[in-house]
C-alpha cells in the first residue's frame, strides 16, 4: 500500500523548530544537524549553547557564520597540562579575536573563558560592546590582566548575575573594581575571585553586595573571617561560600553563624582551633571542601563524621585510609570524591595520612552511589581495583595517581585489576592512570583499549613496554576523543599510527616519548587534517633558585578546520612540525 503524501514529507519545519528545543545535548546536536541540509539549518539557528573544547580548533568568523545566535560561548584555551606548569606561559590561547565579534551575536548573554590570555583591552572591549546585555563572565585559569581591566565590567555590566575569576592570576593594582561592583549591580547571584589572591578589598563593598543583591554564591580569597559575619547575617540566601582565613592569634576561635541555605562550603586555611565552625552546619553541607585546609587525618574524621549528606567532598591525601572509613560508614549519599596530592611535609607530620588499597576497598563498600573518583595513592593494588569495579556501577570518572615517594608499589603490574574495573564501570567517559614503570604491561594497555568503549577523555602515566602496547590499545576505544600521555616508551611512529587507528580522536597530548633520528615519523598524521606543535624539551630554574628542573619533549596534535594558527610565540618554544 502506498504511503500517504503527508507521511511521506516527514517532520514539517515548524515541528522540529519545536522539538529541537528541548535537544541540548551537544553531541546529540551534532547528530541532529547531519541528517539533512534543513535540519543543519534549523540546528543553526536554534542553538544557544556552543563549547569550543580547544580554541585553535575553529575561527571566530567560522563561529558567526554558522550559529549567529547563540547565547552561551565556552572557550577553552591551553592545554589541560598548563595546570601543572608543562606549557610554556607564552603557548598562546588569546581571547582578543573571540572578544572582537563580540557584538556581532545579538544574543550572547553569557561567556566562559579557560585557560586563556585576556587583557585589559579585551575587557574594555567587552564591557563596550556587551556591556548592558552580558549577564554571566567566567574567567577560569586565565591571566595577562590587571584589577584596571575589571574595573570597566564592574562600571559597565550592570545586568551580571555572575561574575567569577576563579584562579586566574591578576595584576592587583586596588580595589576600585569591586567597589564598582556594589555601587552598580543590584542583581549578582554568584561572585567568584577564590585563589586570585585579590587582597586589596573592602570589606565595606563586599557587605553592600551583600545587602543589595540576591548572593546565592560567594568565593572570596584572604578574608578574616570574623570580618565577614555582617555578611553572613546579611546574605540570607547564600548557598555556597568559599574562602576566608583566620586569626592565628585566637585559641578558641568566635562562633560564626552561617546563612541557613547553606549547602557548600570551602574555607582556606581552617585549622583544629577552627573547624567547630563548621559543626552546627555540617549536617546540611552537600559540598565540602577542603584542598587548602590545614587539618589532619584525624581532625577529617571528626569533621566528616558530622556531615552526613555530603555528595561531594574535596580533601588532600592526609585524609589517610582512616578518613576514607570514616567516609564509608557516614557518607552513603556520595557522589564525587577527589583526594588531591598534599603538602608533602604535612603527610610527613601525620603518618597515618596516605591513601592505600585498604582505604579504597573500604571506600567502594560503603559509598555506592559514586560517580566520580580522583586521588592520589601511595599504594594501591587489583584487589582494590577489583572492588572498584564490583561495586561502583554509577561511576563515570575515574583518575588514579600513584605517588612516588614510596620505594614499592605492593601488587603491580595492575593489568588485572584494570581489566576487571573497566568491565565492571560500563559508564564510565573519562579515565585517567599516571602509575609508575611497571604498572601496566602491553597486555593490561590492551585492555584498555579493548574494554573502554565509551571513554571520551584518557590520561596514561607510565603505561606499556613497547610500541606493542599503544598499537594495541588504538584498535579499541571507539570513542576516545582527548589522549593524554606521559613518560610512556612509545616512539613517534607508534605515537602516529595510533592516532590515525583511534578514528574519534581529535587532540593528543604527549610528553616523554622516543623520538625518531629525523624527526619526521609523525608526518603521517599531516594527511589527516592534524595540526601538530612541538615543544622542544627544556630546563628551568626552580622557585628557590638552586637547582634545575627538566621538561622532556612534548607534541600536541588537533584536527581543525582552519589550518594551522599564527600566534606561535617569537621565542621558538612552541613551533609548528611541518614537512620541509
Amino acid at each position: 500500500m502506498e504511503t500517504p503524501a503527508r507521511y511521506r514529507r516527514g517532520m514539517s519545519d515548524e515541528i522540529m523548530e519545536c522539538v529541537i528545543t528541548y535537544v541540548t545535548d551537544p553531541r546529540d546536536r551534532a547528530a541532529i544537524s547531519l541528517v539533512c541540509r534543513r535540519w543543519y539549518e534549523i540546528d543553526a539557528l536554534t542553538r544557544k549553547h556552543v563549547t569550543i573544547a580547544f580554541c585553535y580548533t575553529s575561527t571566530p568568523d567560522r563561529l558567526l557564520n554558522r550559529f549567529r545566535h547563540i547565547e552561551v560561548l565556552k572557550l577553552k584555551g591551553k592545554p589541560r597540562a598548563a595546570m601543572f606548569n608543562l606549557i610554556p606561559e607564552n603557548w598562546g590561547g588569546y581571547v582578543t579575536p573571540w572578544i572582537n565579534i563580540a557584538d556581532s551575536f545579538p544574543r550572547l548573554k553569557s561567556l566562559h573563558f579557560r585557560r586563556m590570555i585576556i587583557t585589559d583591552a579585551d575587557l574594555e572591549t567587552l564591557a563596550a560592546l556587551k556591556g548592558r546585555v552580558l549577564e554571566s563572565l567566567t574567567l577560569e585559569k586565565c591571566s595577562g590582566y590587571s584589577t584596571d581591566g575589571l574595573l570597566h565590567i564592574g562600571r559597565s555590566c550592570r545586568s551580571l548575575r555572575t561574575l567569577i575569576m576563579e584562579e586566574c592570576s591578576i595584576e592587583e593594582l586596588n580595589g576600585d573594581w569591586l567597589h564598582e561592583v556594589a555601587l552598580n549591580n543590584t542583581v549578582l547571584e554568584t561572585l567568584n575571585f577564590y585563589l586570585s589572591w585579590l587582597d586589596k578589598i573592602n570589606v565595606k563593598d563586599l557587605e553592600l553586595i551583600a545587602s543589595t543583591c540576591p548572593l546565592v554564591s560567594l568565593k572570596v580569597c584572604n578574608c578574616e573571617m570574623t570580618n565577614l559575619i555582617t555578611i553572613f547575617q546579611s546574605a540570607t540566601t547564600l548557598e555556597e561560600f568559599g574562602g576566608g582565613s583566620f586569626d592565628e592569634t585566637e585559641e578558641v576561635y568566635p562562633t560564626i553563624t552561617f546563612p541557613t541555605r547553606l549547602r557548600s562550603l570551602c574555607i582556606t586555611y581552617l585549622g583544629r582551633n577552627e573547624m567547630q565552625i563548621i559543626f552546627p552546619v555540617g549536617h546540611l553541607l552537600k559540598k565540602l571542601d577542603l584542598v587548602y585546609a590545614l587539618l589532619g587525618t584525624e581532625d577529617h574524621c571528626n569533621l566528616i563524621q558530622r556531615c552526613p549528606n555530603l555528595e561531594v567532598l574535596e580533601t588532600t591525601n592526609v585524609l589517610g585510609d582512616n578518613g576514607l572509613d570514616m567516609i564509608s560508614l557516614t557518607c552513603k549519599k556520595l557522589k564525587r570524591l577527589r583526594i588531591e596530592r598534599g603538602a608533602d611535609e604535612q603527610v610527613m607530620e601525620d603518618a597515618e595520612g596516605v591513601i592505600t588499597q585498604r582505604g579504597m576497598i573500604s571506600l567502594s563498600l560503603g559509598c555506592r552511589e559514586l560517580e566520580y573518583i580522583a586521588f592520589y595513592a601511595s599504594d594501591i593494588t587489583n584487589e582494590a581495583l577489583e572492588s572498584i569495579g564490583s561495586n561502583l556501577k554509577n561511576l563515570s570518572d575515574f583518575r588514579l595517581v600513584i605517588l612516588d615517594g614510596e620505594e614499592n608499589v605492593t601488587d603491580l603490574p595492575l593489568d588485572k585489576g584494570v581489566r576487571a574495573l573497566l568491565l565492571g564501570c560500563q559508564k564510565l567517559r573519562r579515565l585517567a592512570f599516571y602509575l609508575r614503570r611497571g604498572g601496566l604491561t602491553d597486555l593490561g594497555l590492551s585492555y584498555v583499549g579493548l574494554y573502554s568503549q565509551h571513554v571520551r577523555w584518557m590520561l596514561l602515566g607510565y603505561v606499556g613496554e613497547s610500541d606493542e602496547g599503544i598499537l594495541q590499545f588504538s584498535r579499541g576505544c571507539p570513542n576516545l576523543e582527548r589522549l593524554e600521555l606521559r613518560c610512556c616508551p612509545f616512539s613517534e611512529r607508534a605515537i602516529a599510527q595510533a592516532a590515525s587507528d583511534l578514528r574519534s580522536l581529535k587532540y593528543l597530548w604527549v610528553q616523554g616519548y622516543n623520538p625518531s633520528p629525523t624527526g619526521f615519523d609523525l608526518s603521517p598524521m599531516l594527511s589527516s587534517s592534524w595540526n601538530i606543535e612541538l615543544i622542544p624539551a627544556r630546563r628551568e630554574a626552580l622557585d628557590d633558585g638552586v637547582g634545575q628542573i627538566e621538561y622532556p619533549a612534548q607534541i600536541i596534535a588537533y584536527r581543525s578546520l582552519v589550518g594551522h594558527r599564527t600566534d606561535f610565540p617569537d621565542d621558538r618554544s612552541v613551533v609548528p612540525f611541518t614537512l620541509p
